[in-house]
């Protein structure tokens, strides 16, 4: 079994290679009108499979139980939009005295107002092995809070105001994240003693989906049409270029999510914290994942003909396929944690 992950993992990652590739050689493939189709095969059924999977692999008591883990919930969600962007701000306090053009900066804060994705995160926990159910009620409540909190902060924080479609938003979150989870609770019910007996690769199909997310995911960067960039300029940019201020963008996000990571996982593994390993898995990738699907949406209608809104989207547009990409490959290492923590609780637990 334990070559068989080893190969698994081993797979996974040259597939994130080939994927980036991919996306990197021949972009028009997976952007939104391209052959792939991701508007609807990633947007839509993409991100009900993985939550269909979700619904079908949980145990309905752990799912019930994750519901009602209300100081879990709250940590997270505060985290994720208040003190989150309100942390980014005072970064910028401080960028804005160097030459970093200002556009990109409230690009940053942009980012730090989003909402968690009802994807990325909870693929992650699960490849860990966290709590998966904490993981999905919080990327789905969050992403529904967002839509309501997320046009707010942007007033708040950039001054900018529009009116945001709740219910176009709303309808898709609800019928990608909500339906295909009762869905596949509800077969779950009916073919319980076939998923015992046969096994199902559940973290292959999430796997996969996360590589298509993730080739999607990089051909809209590289050809994203809200970017007066083309692919090659923006890899300069990320790699070499340093923004008139000496810091280079990608080294900068990188920056920010692994501080905010290492933040989660410091005040969730505190003693007096009442946090599981599994939470804290699910805590540091639900605290700190932003979401693009509708990141870019609200941005588009908050800054509406606006002429700096290509710099504007610049840094979201990096944030998410980094955050996939990061992310990825710290599972091995997250996992080992969370399993030596466990085995160690287990070995200190008295005996009766």
């Amino acid at each position: 079994m334990r070559l068989l992950e080893r190969m698994r993992k081993e797979w996974f990652m040259i597939g994130i290679v080939l994927a980036i590739a991919g996306a990197k050689l021949e972009p028009s493939i997976g952007v939104n009108g391209g052959p792939l189709m991701p508007e609807i095969t990633v947007s839509y059924i993409a991100v009900a499979t993985i939550f269909f999977n979700s619904g079908l692999s949980l145990n309905t008591e752990e799912l019930t139980s994750a519901l009602v883990h209300i100081k879990l919930h709250l940590f997270i969600q505060i985290f994720t939009l208040a003190f989150f962007p309100a942390a980014i701000w005072l970064l910028l306090q401080i960028l804005s005295i160097t030459p970093i053009n200002e556009w990109l900066l409230k690009g940053l804060q942009t980012v730090g107002c989003m909402p968690p994705p009802v994807s990325s995160a909870v693929i992650l926990t699960k490849a860990v092995g966290g709590n998966e159910a904490a993981a999905i009620f919080n990327s789905a409540f969050g992403s529904f809070l967002g839509i309501v909190v997320t046009p707010l902060l942007l007033l708040l924080f950039l001054h900018s105001s529009s009116s945001v479609p709740f219910t176009s938003i709303f309808s898709q979150l609800f019928m990608t994240v909500v339906v295909p989870l009762i869905i596949g609770q509800i077969v779950q019910r009916y073919i319980k003693d076939w998923l015992e007996r046969k096994k199902p690769p559940f973290g292959a199909v999430s796997s996969s989906v996360l590589l298509m997310i993730i080739y999607t995911t990089f051909c809209d960067t590289f050809s994203n049409p809200n970017i007066d960039l083309d692919r090659f300029s923006l890899i300069l940019i990320l790699f070499i270029s340093k923004l008139e201020g000496g810091i280079p963008l990608l080294f900068l996000i990188c920056s920010i999510q692994l501080s905010f990571m290492l933040l989660t996982f410091i005040f969730s593994t505190r003693n007096n914290s009442g946090f599981t390993p599994a939470d804290t898995v699910a805590v540091m990738f639900c605290s700190t994942h932003k979401s693009l699907t509708l990141g870019i949406p609200m941005l588009k209608i908050v800054f509406a003909g606006h002429e700096y809104l290509s710099l504007i989207s610049v840094p979201l547009l990096i944030y998410h396929p980094v955050q996939i990409l990061l992310g990825s490959v710290l599972v091995p290492t997250i996992r080992s944690w969370m399993v030596s923590r466990q085995k160690g609780v287990k070995l200190t637990r008295p005996t009766v």
